[in-house]
């Protein structure tokens, strides 16, 4: 008895040895698991920005950064809260908001009259000015004087309607960046714009100077769908707190501090101008990724859109052929030729903005799908058109031909006709891919990061619009060389078989 007690002892030991072990390896992947699960259930929002508007939103390392990020960040930390940030056109972004596309657009957003009746604004939480950038040896505009001038905005800004409804009608560009760039070179005489960017603008560019006298004050607040209360007072008490303790403050005085431009030097030729560009606009911060993951990007929706409208187009061209040729699938032709009017009518970029603010407005689907199906039906009804000018093309011979060996409606146009029409039309289809790529060049309107995107977010940075617009066309134009001499050598294979 006292070996067998002994024994049990020993076994009643190693149970405790081993349940210690178990427990001490499991209970940790147990807090673990708990903890991430924590953090999984805490509520995302999507916010939108326009992310060239520095020192508010910008690229830094290929993220989005400054005042607007770290307030969000800050307002997360302390609401148990995350946001994702959707870097989109800013006159699209109010619309984001609308469409429930987003939670809360957070962007340097002025609050004006009209803007207010199709959102609602938190409490402001930083103040602006819009001001004149002019080159330095411009006199002091009077307002009066500012009539006769070629004033440049970004479009859909407050500055933009403020200069519309009190001074003339502007010329209007995507970012300030842009119009800056535009006034360089000479096409404009001032720009107006938000102050803090200004400042960067003017720092970045010794030719220019802020006019003494603001236009007008403003101020920024962020905006919520109307009726999202709950996400409202969550913001609003946030920026309370953020207010009473000074850190509001602090974070909005380091980023105009850290990231404002230190002054431009200018080389001595032109030559060394050049090269200093190319530094500062590819070589610093590895800005060239921007225009790499947007060449990736721009080509991943080219090549699906087109394998998209190819395939509808067939299907649209032989249904349209059958019944010109038959006068069968007369309902399904009447479809077919509502699509091609409807499609061929209306552009491209409103095709986009419908699809996605509309169609897809209550679905949470990714961004390069909606770019694929948009550009994959636009580009489908002009395939159809040059497929059916192909089968039409073909001598009605050939038809007779194969229905007299015994082949049936279908065989013959597939094995027949088709592989006939596809010789003729090969080179408008070529063209119509190569007009396919360039239209993606659009797909910033809904937050996607392309090619010509990334050459905006360059120009954001640097405040240079000659080499990152020379860097994308460049880009394009290799694209489209390359592809017209792979379609060359495709149509030279093909006419190997008629010898």
């Amino acid at each position: 008895m006292s070996v067998i007690s002994r024994m049990a002892k020993a076994i009643s030991r190693q149970k405790q040895w081993v349940c210690s072990a178990v427990a001490a390896l499991v209970l940790p992947l147990i807090m673990t698991g708990c903890d991430s699960k924590d953090e999984s259930q805490q509520p995302t929002y999507v916010v939108a920005m326009e992310a060239t508007f520095p020192p508010y939103e910008f690229y830094k390392g290929g993220e989005i950064a400054g005042i607007d990020v770290d307030i969000l960040k800050e307002i997360g930390r302390r609401k148990g809260v995350n946001f994702k940030l959707e870097d989109m056109a800013f006159d699209s972004i109010i619309t984001a908001v609308q469409t429930g596309k987003v939670d809360l657009v957070v962007s340097g957003l002025t609050v004006t009259q009209d803007r207010q009746r199709m959102v609602d604004f938190t409490r402001p939480y930083s103040g602006a000015r819009q001001v004149l950038i002019a080159p330095k040896n411009a006199p002091i505009y009077s307002k009066e004087d500012l009539a006769k001038l070629r004033l440049g905005v970004q479009h859909g800004s407050s500055g933009d309607v403020f200069v519309t409804e009190n001074i003339r009608e502007p010329e209007r560009f995507t970012n300030g960046a842009l119009a800056v760039s535009a006034m360089n070179a000479g096409k404009l005489d001032a720009v107006v714009l938000d102050n803090a960017p200004a400042e960067n603008h003017v720092a970045g560019s010794p030719e220019l100077t802020i006019q003494p006298t603001a236009l007008v004050e403003e101020e920024y607040a962020m905006a919520v769908r109307k009726g999202n209360t709950a996400l409202l007072n969550m913001l609003n008490a946030a920026l309370i707190d953020l207010e009473a303790d000074g850190t509001l403050k602090a974070i909005i005085d380091r980023h105009m501090r850290e990231n404002k431009p230190e002054n431009a030097q200018v080389a001595d030729t032109a030559f060394g101008r050049l090269i200093d560009d190319f530094k500062t606009d590819f070589i610093k911060n590895d800005r060239w990724k921007y225009l790499a993951e947007g060449f990736l990007v721009t080509i991943e929706i080219a090549v699906a859109a087109a394998l998209v409208g190819i395939a509808l187009g067939f299907l649209i061209a032989v249904i349209r052929s059958t019944a010109d040729l038959t006068g069968r699938l007369k309902v399904l032709d009447w479809l077919c030729r509502l699509y091609l009017t409807v499609v061929r009518g209306t552009p491209v970029v409103v095709q986009l903005l419908i699809i996605y603010f509309v169609i897809f407005g209550a679905v949470d689907i990714s961004k390069v799908l909606v770019a694929i199906v948009a550009f994959g039906l636009n580009s489908g009804a002009y395939v159809a058109e040059i497929i059916r000018s192909g089968i039409m093309s073909v001598d009605r011979g050939q038809m007779e031909a194969g229905r007299s060996l015994g082949l049936s409606y279908g065989t013959t146009m597939r094995s027949v006709v088709l592989p006939q029409a596809l010789k003729n039309v090969l080179p408008a289809l070529g063209n119509e891919f190569i007009v396919l790529l360039k239209e993606t060049s659009i797909c910033g309107y809904i937050a996607l990061q392309d090619l010509t995107k990334g050459g905006d977010i360059i120009r954001s940075q640097t405040y240079d619009a000659f080499l990152p617009l020379l860097g994308v066309a460049l880009i394009y134009l290799t694209m489209v060389v390359l592809l017209s001499h792979l379609l060359k050598k495709f149509e030279l294979h093909l006419k190997k078989n008629e010898r």
